[in-house]
């Protein structure tokens, strides 16, 4: 096994995998900028487009950017695992996330090439189990993320996990300025997942239609509901009604469908975002939304250090 990769970040943010949404375009540009960006190996049809989009990635960067990331589904019925994993091996992504499965089938895969191995929880029950299983971090999701949404609140859950697990946590759950960075970072955690700010940006793979109602959104506009894919999400408004969908008449739950498909081509024609929606003012660059936050997290910094009194001992 070799030494971990350093995940040495100009702000301690990854940009979330969304699904249909994030892109080579849309990682490079985070790494570039300074934080990792990361894609779901879903997004890709086939697993030669997902060994073309990680050459690209992997060829467009460099030891001055930051590392990027990969989130791969561990579920036993996911059929391309295997395959994947070769393509992990190649490459080599600093960072592998976990999702809808045990964590276990890509452990010594990523370790052998000192490679991380996160694992998206939602909850304490899953938290535990993944770092039982030996991960070296937890993507907590937490109340007010986007797509399928925890419901545990971002500090609680920090909190919560720091009392059995002393390895890397990235939060997220609205969270998309960098005084909630800042928030983050001092109630425990490692790592900001940030997924809604980033939406709305120029190198997003986001339909048009999509970032501009992103753009125009706030958390009023958001209805969490598991009517979709029997999975409780976060789910715009607006969205679901122009699919046709009558929001009084959810049913509490649907067949379970992580796949994008289903009579309301579900993903691609209804759209999530988190409670974070309100932030996003325009469609801009990846560049200069991470300056954005850069300052931001910078200033509640600053403001923090103004209301504590210094005492001599």
């Amino acid at each position: 096994m070799n030494e971990p990769i350093a995940l040495k970040l100009r702000l301690p943010v990854f940009c979330a995998p969304m699904f249909l949404v994030s892109g080579p375009e849309l990682v490079i540009a985070a790494c570039k900028a300074g934080i990792s960006g990361s894609f779901p190996s879903t997004n890709t049809r086939t697993i030669e487009e997902l060994d073309e989009w990680m050459n690209k990635i992997s060829s467009a960067l460099t030891t001055n950017d930051a590392p990027w990331i990969m989130n791969l589904i561990t579920h036993s019925t996911y059929t391309r695992l295997e395959q994947e994993l070769e393509l992990v091996a190649k490459y080599k992504p600093a960072v592998v996330i976990t999702a809808l499965g045990s964590p276990k089938p890509v452990m010594e895969t990523v370790k052998s090439y000192g490679g991380m191995v996160f694992a998206d929880v939602v909850d304490l029950k899953l938290a535990k189990k993944a770092a039982e299983a030996g991960v070296d971090g937890l993507a907590c999701i937490s109340a007010g993320a986007g797509g399928h949404t925890g419901q545990l609140s971002p500090f609680a859950f920090i909190s919560a996990v720091r009392e059995f697990f002393d390895g890397y946590i990235a939060v997220g759950g609205g969270i998309s300025d960098g005084a909630s960075v800042a928030g983050a970072i001092a109630a425990g955690a490692d790592f900001v997942y940030m997924g809604t700010r980033f939406l709305p940006a120029k190198e997003s793979m986001a339909q048009a239609e999509y970032k501009d109602m992103v753009v125009a959104a706030n958390a009023d506009d958001l209805i969490v509901s598991a009517a979709i894919t029997g999975t409780k999400a976060s789910w715009l408004k607006p969205s679901l009604q122009k699919a046709g969908v009558d929001l009084d008449s959810l049913a509490d739950s649907a067949n379970r469908d992580y796949s994008g498909g289903g009579d309301n081509k579900r993903w691609k024609d209804i759209w999530a975002a988190g409670q974070g929606v309100g932030r996003s003012r325009a469609i801009e660059a990846v560049a200069d939304i991470v300056f954005d936050l850069e300052r931001e997290y910078a200033a509640a910094i600053e403001r923090l250090n103004t209301r504590t009194i210094k005492r001599s001992v």
